[in-house]
C-alpha cells in the first residue's frame, strides 16, 4: 500500500503549543507519533513524507527513520535540513525530492510540501497532497465541499498518522 504523511516535527518541542498538539511534551509527543504509524504502516508499505519530518539533525532524523516502518520518500519542506547533511545517512530514504507525482490504482498524486491553488491535472482530476499549513481535519473537508482535490496529509489533519492513498481517494469519492 501507498501512504502519505507530513509536519511531524520530531524533536521539536514548540510545535506541540503552536498547532495545539494533544502531548504533554516531546518525548510523548515522539512516542505516539512512531507507534501510530508503526499500527498502520507495514515494512513492505511505501510512505511518502510530504516535509518536515524534523528541524534536529541527521541523528535524531535517524533514529526516527530506523523506527519507522515501510519505505520511505521524502519531498522536502522547509524545515528539512537534515536531509542535505553529509552525516545523513542517505539509504534510509527511497527518495529525496523537492516534488513528485505519482500514479497508484490509476490515480495521479501531485505531492509537493506547500499547497499550491494549480497543480498539473487538476483538471483532469489530479488529487494534490501537500503539508506545512498544520491544518485540522475541516480544512480537507472543506476542500472536498468546493471541489477542490487538494489534501493535507500532515499529521495535525489525520489523526497524527499517515494516510493512505486509498483513504484519499475515497474522502473525494
Amino acid at each position: 500500500m501507498v501512504f502519505f504523511t507530513a509536519d511531524l516535527h520530531f524533536y521539536h518541542d514548540k510545535i506541540i503549543r503552536h498547532t495545539q498538539r494533544p502531548f504533554h511534551n516531546v518525548e510523548e509527543m515522539n512516542k505516539i507519533l512512531i507507534q501510530k504509524w508503526n499500527d498502520k504502516i507495514s515494512y513492505h508499505d511505501e510512505v511518502y513524507i510530504l516535509g518536515d519530518f524534523t528541524m534536529k539533525g541527521a541523528d535524531l532524523a535517524a533514529a526516527c527513520l530506523y523506527a519507522l516502518r515501510g519505505k520511505k520518500y521524502l519531498i522536502r519542506g522547509n524545515h528539512d535540513n537534515f536531509a542535505d547533511s553529509k552525516e545523513m545517512v542517505s539509504s534510509l530514504f527511497l527518495g529525496i525530492q523537492d516534488y513528485m507525482e505519482i500514479t497508484y490504482l490509476n490515480q495521479r498524486f501531485i505531492l509537493f510540501h506547500y499547497p499550491i491553488m494549480e497543480w498539473n491535472g487538476c483538471k483532469k482530476g489530479a488529487i494534490a497532497l501537500h503539508g506545512h499549513q498544520h491544518n485540522h481535519k475541516d480544512y480537507n473537508l472543506e476542500n472536498r465541499k468546493k471541489g477542490i482535490l487538494r489534501y493535507d496529509v500532515g499529521v495535525d489533519a489525520n489523526n497524527m498518522e499517515p494516510v493512505s492513498a486509498e483513504e484519499i481517494m475515497n474522502f473525494f469519492r
